[in-house]
């Protein structure tokens, strides 16, 4: 990369770090400047407002999510195995990231209920997500390993309330085991939609006579 592009992904990696800190509302072009050791007017001359720069924070955030999370999940199989390895690399990386706090959810706290383009990139990203994860059990229900009248969005109504309930219950309540719930719960789901084993089929006896 060029120079500028290099000092522009540095802002980034240090706003992305402050952000999972302080939260996005907590996000200053005074702290970034103060943690590059620039000035005000530097940060500025890579992103014209605080807001511009909050975005950038966002978008970065989702890229890491798409390659930690989403793209190795898609080398597994169509069905069970791809729906497990997205649930269970998104539990992973929420576990890691209860030391620094999830943009995700700390960023649904603050833009819950503040219309506007950090809110609406906020929203994008996450139905992008939940999309995904409807096409993962859409599949599962293809392929046979979920049965016929499985409901994609309840059930990724439910994973959300899980990986939530991690967040919660560790940042808040310091609860240690939530991760291992949160696993739990999820085997436990898949078994009341997973489909009956399917009976061998049997061929009819040849006919030697023909």
């Amino acid at each position: 990369m060029r120079k500028g592009e290099q000092t522009r992904a540095a802002i980034v990696e240090a706003a992305l770090e402050l952000a999972g800190r302080d939260g996005l509302e907590g996000l200053t072009i005074g702290l970034v400047a103060d943690r590059m050791r620039m000035s005000k007017s530097g940060v500025f001359a890579h992103f014209g407002s605080r807001e511009d720069l909050q975005i950038a924070v966002l978008k970065e955030y989702e890229k890491r999510f798409v390659e930690d999370v989403l793209l190795p999940s898609l080398n597994e199989g169509r069905g069970l195995p791809r729906l497990e390895a997205m649930y269970g690399r998104w539990i992973d990386r929420i576990s890691v990231e209860i030391s620094s706090g999830c943009i995700y959810v700390s960023g649904a706290a603050e833009y819950d209920d503040r219309p506007g383009p950090i809110r609406d990139e906020l929203v994008g990203m996450i139905r992008s997500w939940q999309a995904e994860l409807v096409r993962a059990i859409k599949q599962a229900i293809e392929v046979g390993h979920l049965r016929a009248d499985t409901d994609p969005a309840q059930l990724v109504f439910v994973l959300q309330g899980f990986v939530l309930s991690v967040h919660f219950n560790t940042r808040l309540m310091h609860n240690k085991d939530s991760v291992t719930r949160a696993r739990a719960g999820f085997s436990q789901l898949i078994g009341v939609y997973r489909a009956p084993a399917q009976s061998p089929i049997r061929l009819a006896p040849r006919n030697r006579n023909l």
